[in-house]
């Protein structure tokens, strides 16, 4: 099994949840509703879930080896970091700088 799409549909700054993805297997089946979140660690990639009647959290659709969800979770978290860095350039460029010369200012101690 492959994706064969991924899309990022919404990323969010605030908060432990990061994006919202959707991806698609072999052209065939597509899993709306994937999870990014920020845990304690590092992030995560959460698969869609609902609550059952006794208000737990239950996965609708999920990987059933460990193979299969490293598979997902590593393209999952590369499509999302592959954004964010788009994102963080294009509000460098809006503002006129580069992320490299905004870290070398951070880094510069103040002349006392």
């Amino acid at each position: 099994m492959e994706i064969t799409d991924l899309k990022i549909r919404k990323m969010m700054t605030e908060g432990r949840l990061r994006a919202i993805v959707s991806i698609t297997l072999d052209q065939m089946l597509a899993v709306h509703d994937i999870k990014v979140v920020q845990g304690e660690e590092r992030l995560f990639v959460a698969m869609p879930s609902r609550k059952d009647e006794a208000g737990i959290f239950r996965d609708i659709v999920h990987p059933i080896t460990p193979t299969a969800r490293q598979y997902f979770e590593t393209q999952i978290l590369e499509a999302y970091s592959q954004q964010l860095a788009l994102m963080q350039a294009e509000t460098f460029a809006a503002v006129g700088e580069t992320p490299a010369a905004s870290e070398s200012e951070e880094n510069i101690p103040d002349a006392e």
